[in-house]
């Protein structure tokens, strides 16, 4: 199983999960950042690390954000790999927990 960065992630971007990540699986976008699933090796660390809320474990995603699985595969090919965490956006609170942001989502 592996875990999965799901819809609160979207314009929040908080990095926290990035330093606890002992195996360098998360890969950074514009605005959102995804779980390779093939490097993930489902250490469950992000999570409590994790201020918006955004990542589940594959087989915990909730039924309306079971496309960010297949979502979190593709980006992680094209995205490059985050080692260090950054500041957030400075708009983050203000999006966290916000619903409907997929079509914010910038590739």
């Amino acid at each position: 199983m592996t875990y999965v960065v799901t819809e609160n992630c979207i314009q929040c971007k908080y990095t926290d999960c990035v330093d606890v990540c002992p195996v360098d699986c998360f890969h950074e976008g514009p605005n959102f950042l995804v779980i390779d699933p093939e490097e993930c090796i489902d250490c469950t660390l992000c999570v409590a690390e994790c201020p918006a809320e955004a990542i589940f474990a594959e087989d915990d995603v909730p039924d309306d954000q079971r496309a960010y699985i297949r979502l979190n595969a593709e980006l992680a090919k094209v995205w490059p790999v985050i080692v260090e965490r950054k500041d957030p956006p400075p708009d983050a609170d203000d999006w966290k927990g916000k619903p409907d942001k997929l079509k914010l989502l910038q590739r």
